[in-house]
């Protein structure tokens, strides 16, 4: 075997070594902003219910947690760049998206709110004219919105990251938001700066606009990870580790009913 031959088997084993290991990353895409969910503690980390779902996923297909952080309007353009293998990131399973994307069965299924001062008195969409609510840029809240209440005379205002949304309530640029109720719960109405402000109306599931509860994204044209991933989800449920995970962030059981 001359010296070129065995360099050239020496990279090919190399590369071989290389692709495996890469093979063994799963890039998860999250957006960090949607407390209690996915979002920073105070070193900065990524903590919430969907990175230690994701890891109880990775840890049943024996593969490694790579998380990608992402801005909630670009999750699906760079899931399909090929930037990420999947998106574990409170994505509303919608007709409109598995036009372009495939889904896991749910993983959870929680409502949404409109949210407005508790000095408003509240009687129907009609009583929202004249005032602006916030809303996360690409969300199913957005969509809501824009079909039920803007024709109401409110004035919508989509943003790129949950945060700013309370940031300019607090502000007083925004009179109220609609957002997950679990979200909005957590990150704005149970913390000093949301006291003045309240959950208005009935619970928010129209699967017109909502969907049909949160699904893992991933790219069309794989149906062994979906398959592995679905069998996964299902696994977590039966064995426990779903409802260890979710007591720590939930008083019920974030999974929903059909």
């Amino acid at each position: 075997m001359t010296k070129h031959i065995i360099q050239a088997v020496l990279l090919g084993a190399l590369s071989a070594v290389s692709l495996g290991a890469a093979a063994q990353d799963l890039r998860v895409a999250v957006d960090p902003t949607y407390e209690p969910f996915v979002y920073k503690d105070g070193q900065g980390k990524l903590v919430g219910f969907n990175i230690d779902f994701s890891e109880a996923v990775c840890a049943e297909l024996k593969r490694k947690c790579v998380f990608v952080e992402q801005v909630w309007d670009s999750m699906i353009p760079g899931l399909q760049s090929r930037h990420y293998d999947v998106i574990i990131s409170d994505m509303s399973i919608t007709k409109e998206r598995q036009r372009v994307v495939d889904f896991t069965d749910r993983y959870y299924k929680t409502p949404s709110a409109i949210v407005v001062k508790k000095t408003l008195d509240y009687k129907g969409h009609e009583s929202l004219k004249g005032l602006s609510m916030g809303v996360l840029k690409g969300s199913t809240q957005e969509r809501y919105a824009n079909g039920e209440l803007a024709p109401k005379g409110v004035k919508i205002v989509s943003y790129e990251a949950q945060d700013q949304v309370y940031l300019d309530i607090n502000a007083g640029r925004l009179d109220g938001t609609v957002a997950d109720k679990v979200e909005v719960t957590g990150a704005f109405l149970r913390k000093p700066e949301g006291q003045g402000y309240t959950a208005v109306g009935n619970d928010l599931f129209d699967e017109k606009y909502f969907g049909a509860g949160m699904g893992i994204a991933l790219r069309k044209g794989q149906p062994e990870l979906k398959e592995q991933l679905n069998q996964t989800i299902k696994k977590l449920r039966e064995n426990g580790q779903y409802a260890e995970i979710a007591k720590k962030y939930f008083d019920f059981d974030p999974y929903g009913t059909d």
